[in-house]
């Protein structure tokens, strides 16, 4: 996995709060981690996220 430029939190994050981050790296993959969890992160694609996020707007 290529180090990501740099993380990203939600606009909904609250301060203090739990976070949502994403970042991108330099092959073209999202990752994605809780910020209380750091070390713990996903990794998809631009495609599938976007996929994701639709199902989730739809429901």
């Amino acid at each position: 996995m290529t180090a990501p430029q740099s993380w990203q939190k939600s606009t909904y994050s609250q301060e203090g709060g739990e976070c949502v981050e994403l970042a991108a790296t330099d092959r073209g993959a999202v990752l994605i981690r809780e910020s209380d969890e750091p070390g713990i992160v996903l990794i998809t694609t631009p495609r599938a996220l976007a996929r994701f996020l639709e199902a989730i707007k739809e429901s």
